[in-house]
This record gives structure tokens, sequence and C-alpha cells, in this order.
């Protein structure tokens, strides 16, 4: 009756961490279904180094995430929908653009926010734009000494 015992309570044991576990994750993720915000749009060049769940950021703190990225046909540009908290009123003269953490880091989109009076609504397209600089682009560059002039 002993070893049942101890068997129950390790198997309690491994659900609760494994429980605390998925928690942990979906939080630390963005996951969760408590993430409320607004969406707003912008069509990028080029969305090098961003997918679906990247980071959307505001002076380097987290506001919001991509939630959706997609070719338009009929401007061959990358159309991207991300969400933005609650509570985070943008001017409706911000710029986004493709930010990179470093040489080694990945890539987040950074919102610039304008000084206008006004505000995006819910929905709205962010007109100025800036895309993601290649790196390896500009390597090559440097190194063949090429001069697009």
């Amino acid at each position: 009756m002993s070893a049942h015992r101890t068997e129950v309570t390790v198997g309690a044991a491994v659900v609760a961490v494994a429980a605390g576990f998925l928690i942990y994750a979906s939080q630390f993720t963005g996951v969760s279904s408590g993430n409320a915000g607004y969406p707003l749009s912008a069509s990028f060049r080029s969305l090098e180094g961003v997918t679906v769940g990247t980071d959307v950021r505001l002076a380097g703190v987290k506001i919001g995430s991509v939630t959706g990225i997609s070719l338009n046909p009929q401007t061959f540009r990358a159309d991207t929908e991300f969400t933005i908290k609650d509570g985070i009123i943008l001017p409706d003269d911000s710029a986004v653009v493709i930010s990179s953490e470093g040489l080694l880091g990945g890539n987040f989109v950074e919102i610039l926010p304008g000084g206008s009076p006004f505000n995006f609504e819910e929905g709205a397209e962010i007109e100025d734009t800036q895309s993601a600089v290649s790196l390896v682009g500009l390597l090559m560059k440097f190194v063949t000494g090429g001069d697009d002039e």
C-alpha cells in the first residue's frame, strides 16, 4: 500500500510540474488568451527575419506581436498584421521599421511614434515603413567595393 501511495504522489507532482511549465510557456511566449489588443497592418518590401510571433516594440519594450504575414500578389510586398496591446495609443504618423538586435540577434518590428494629435484606429494600415536591411547584402557590397551610383 505504501508503494502505491508513493507512485500516486510522484505522479501528481509530475503532472503539477508539467502544468506549471505549460502556464509559464504560454505567458512567456504571449500565446495566452488574455493577450487583448487591437490590430494594425503594414506593407514591407522585405520582412527578412520576421515571422508570426515576432515582437513588436516601442522604445525597446514589447507592446505586441506579429499575427499574420502574406504576400500581396499585386504589389509583391509582404503584408503584415500585428496586434498592439490595449491602452497603447499610437499617433497616426508613426512609422514601423524592421530592426535587428545586433549582428547575431534576431529581427523585430519597431514602432517609431510620430507627433500627430490624431491616432490610429483599430485595423488601420501604417503607411510609413522601412524594410529589413540584409546584412549579407551589405557585407557583399563592402567586400566587392560595389557602388550603386
